[in-house]
């Protein structure tokens, strides 16, 4: 690799215009969508079986996250100057990684779950009780908290040399760089990696079994592939980008800090900038569990829809007719 001293100028209009955007529609989406499943799951408790408590949690952990989001808009909006102190800087970034692994294993528990009532109904029926699904829970919690404390050890608070505003980072200080990319590489695998390997054996599993039994009840079918697709698209779209450009732009810094610069660098700190953005969007896509386990929600909203479509259509239709001149 040829060295070269100039790495170049990086954009910094990516993190300071997109950012900041994506955060806010993200808590005005994500808050009401979040909202509105947790009402309707406490409204179904029982239909959506063993599964509940881990629905449950999912929301708690999207509505802990979303409520960091203003504060985060606050500072990128401000050109990354961060006004609330360092400690609060390692709990919003806590609270971060608190949802993003705790979305994870939540999905991992439901996969497993619907894997399990969907493959072997006989062998978990009667077996698998709210104690159970309780116990697991904890256990989630207790390992994601265990995965993402050691991330509040490192600096989070750094100066920045050209104006006297403080920056609030999501990783740690050029110091500290390797540490934090071994750290970064056992996250990614126990946090996210194991969990898919998990998941895309069950759904794997499941899909031979759609494939080879056509006597299986055509609505279980289809809520199956909505589950499939909905953990299909969380992953593509939020978790995969995100954990294979941090650990990149990681690299990036360090070969920076050694002197060994390309052209491509910038490329790689963009693209983490937009996987950021990408991996926000999982506190509103969270909630599409709750309806694909609840079809009268999916029913209600529909009709909401259509409903406000039509307005609208209503709406514009009058006033093109009040604008026109008569003949």
């Amino acid at each position: 690799m040829k060295a070269n001293l100039s790495c170049g100028h990086i954009n910094m209009d990516v993190t300071h215009t997109l950012l900041p955007t994506v955060y806010m529609s993200v808590f005005i989406v994500g808050l009401v969508a979040n909202c509105w499943g947790l009402k309707s799951l406490f409204a179904n408790w029982k239909k959506f079986g063993n599964i509940n408590i881990f629905v449950l949690n999912l929301g708690v952990a999207d509505i802990l996250y979303l409520l960091t989001l203003p504060f985060l808009f606050a500072y990128y909006s401000a050109d990354s100057h961060w006004a609330f102190g360092q400690v609060f800087c390692k709990i919003i970034r806590f609270c971060f990684n608190l949802n993003l692994y705790g979305s994870i294993g939540f999905l991992t528990c439901i996969s497993i779950y619907r894997y399990l009532s969907f493959v072997h109904p006989l062998r978990v029926m009667g077996r698998i009780t709210r104690g159970h699904s309780v116990v697991i829970t904890a256990v989630v919690w207790v390992l994601v908290c265990i995965e993402c404390i050691p991330d509040m050890f490192f600096d989070k608070i750094l100066p920045n040399s050209s104006s006297e505003k403080v920056k609030c980072v999501d990783t740690t200080s050029n110091l500290s760089t390797k540490e934090y990319l071994d750290y970064s590489i056992a996250w990614t695998v126990s946090g996210f990696f194991i969990p898919l390997l998990i998941i895309l054996g069950c759904y794997g599993h499941v899909a031979v079994v759609l494939l080879n039994n056509p006597n299986i009840d055509q609505v279980m079918k289809q809520r199956c592939l909505k589950l499939v697709f909905i953990v299909t698209l969380l992953f593509s779209v939020c978790y995969i980008p995100y954990h294979i450009f941090r650990n990149l732009n990681l690299m990036t810094r360090i070969l920076k800090s050694e002197g060994t610069c390309q052209d491509w660098f910038a490329g790689i700190y963009i693209a983490h900038q937009v996987s950021r953005a990408l991996v926000c969007l999982n506190s509103a896509i969270n909630p599409l569990v709750y309806i694909h386990s609840n079809e009268n929600l999916l029913v209600h909203i529909t009709r909401l829809w259509e409903r406000a479509r039509r307005s609208v259509s209503q709406l514009f239709n009058h006033r093109i007719q009040t604008q026109t001149p008569p003949l």
